[in-house]
């Protein structure tokens, strides 16, 4: 026997507010109003009065309409017939294909017990040596992508995806344009990894509550595919409209506002997404990697702080580069000391010498007199950043070690690196020894011999 609730009290934006009893924090309800059913969850409790958050909008609501509460909480289909399909924030198909059939798992769920994580050690190759050299991506990590308005961090989103040696790629998309959401699909599509690509999108177009699912969604299916074996990689953005859309949320409801009118709980709620990553004993492994942009390119705003504090490092984005200063992956420790022996160093001497050319840069503005040693810093800093920091570089991790190498060996004696001397006998360019080719001798004429005239 269903029982329904038709004592609705105010209907504020996207959510309402119904007298009722015996109801649960996250569980779903239907409203039924004469345009149709509408589902909604549950995100406040105060006694009997219980709020309400429509995913398709309270557009059609009114307050003579009845409410049914499902006694479960939200859930998302899992199974095989996920890839290369596009849902949107409630788990509907975005491509006009059935509804994939399969188990339903519930969304939200805690992060998993500390005692079966196994601890991080396994490098994700991705082909950009900004990544791969410097801030190794490590499986199971959490990472954000700090970035500005502009910056091409979709795409820089998109090729880690395609590029690294993931089993599975999970994309949710918050807040997209809808050119956004097609250069994803274009690209992973030419990049031959749709068949293993599952997309949860949500466009500024669509119910702002719906943004607040996408993470939830994203996760839950990946960590049942983790649980499976399978190497997961998550790609969300962006989580400045994910924290966006809890600010308008917390508004509606008459929330007391802390830092910049965010929601006072922003942290926590941040926390439980981003802690879902997870390399589980025995079983597979979940990596988290987004984007937030920072408003007016500022690392104190609301998001990014309390981002940074959650992570295990950051990358950051600016003028269509990886930023050597400031980005840091705190896991590389974990992993770049097994790919070979002359990554660490090469890591810290690149990094070391960039530092100086940017000094030497800002003498050579100021109208300094630059020495000899100046000009070898200029020289190697444009090399650097052409050949290793361009995004548009995209080779594997040994042949961008090697690349380091002959850099430095273009630019400076083996000496001035302050590389040790055993990885230098090693690893230093060879010089090519070229010799002057021999001129070929004519054929001696055979004793007694004439040649003869044409006649």
């Amino acid at each position: 026997m269903r029982k329904y609730f038709d004592a609705i009290r105010r209907i504020a934006g996207n959510v309402v507010t119904v007298q009722a009893t015996g109801v649960g924090y996250d569980e779903l309800a239907v409203i039924e109003s004469a345009h149709g059913e509408s589902l909604a969850q549950v995100i406040r409790l105060e006694g009997q009065h219980v709020s309400l958050q429509i995913f398709s909008g309270s557009q059609g609501v009114s307050n003579n309409d009845r409410v049914r509460f499902l006694r479960r909480p939200m859930e998302v289909t899992f199974s095989e017939d996920l890839f290369g399909r596009v849902f949107d924030g409630s788990g509907r198909p975005r491509d006009d294909r059935p509804m994939p059939t399969g188990r339903r798992v519930p969304i939200g769920t805690p992060p998993v017990n500390p005692v079966m994580r196994h601890m991080p050690d396994k490098m994700i190759h991705t082909g950009i040596p900004m990544i791969d050299v410097f801030n190794s991506l490590v499986e199971s990590q959490k990472i954000p992508i700090f970035s500005v308005a502009g910056e091409p961090y979709n795409e820089l989103l998109a090729r880690i995806g395609m590029q690294a040696n993931a089993d599975i790629i999970i994309l949710g998309g918050m807040g997209l344009r809808h050119d956004d959401y097609l250069k994803f699909w274009r690209t992973f599509e030419q990049g031959g990894v749709l068949g293993r690509t599952i997309m949860f999108i949500h466009t500024a177009a669509d119910p702002v509550v719906e943004c607040l699912m996408v993470p939830d969604l994203c996760l839950a299916v990946g960590e049942q595919f983790a649980l499976q074996g399978r190497r997961v990689l998550v790609l969300l953005t962006d989580m400045t409209a994910f924290s966006d859309a809890l600010k308008e949320i917390s508004i509606i409801m008459e929330q007391i506002p802390s830092n910049r009118g965010y929601p006072g709980d922003l942290y926590t709620q941040l926390a439980r997404r981003y802690e879902k990553a997870v390399d589980l004993e025995g079983a597979g492994s979940m990596t988290i990697l987004a984007c937030v942009t920072m408003p007016g390119d500022d690392v104190t705003h609301p998001v990014p702080d309390n981002t940074g504090y959650i992570t295990e490092g950051q990358f950051y984005l600016r003028n269509g580069r990886i930023e050597p200063f400031g980005s840091l992956s705190r896991l590389k420790q974990q992993v770049n000391g097994k790919t070979r022996n002359d990554h660490r160093a090469i890591m810290d001497a690149c990094i070391q010498l960039y530092a100086l050319c940017r000094e030497s840069r800002e003498k050579r503005d100021m109208g300094f007199e630059m020495s000899a040693w100046d000009k070898k810093l200029l020289k190697y800093g444009e090399l650097f950043e052409e050949q290793i920091m361009d995004l548009a570089v995209n080779i594997p991790l040994f042949e961008a070690l090697d690349r380091c190498w002959a850099i430095l060996a273009e630019c400076f004696e083996p000496a001035e690196t302050g590389i040790r001397r055993a990885l230098i006998d090693e690893h230093w360019p060879k010089p090519r020894i070229t010799t002057a080719p021999t001129p070929k001798e004519k054929p001696a004429e055979k004793a007694g011999t004439k040649q003869l005239a044409p006649a």
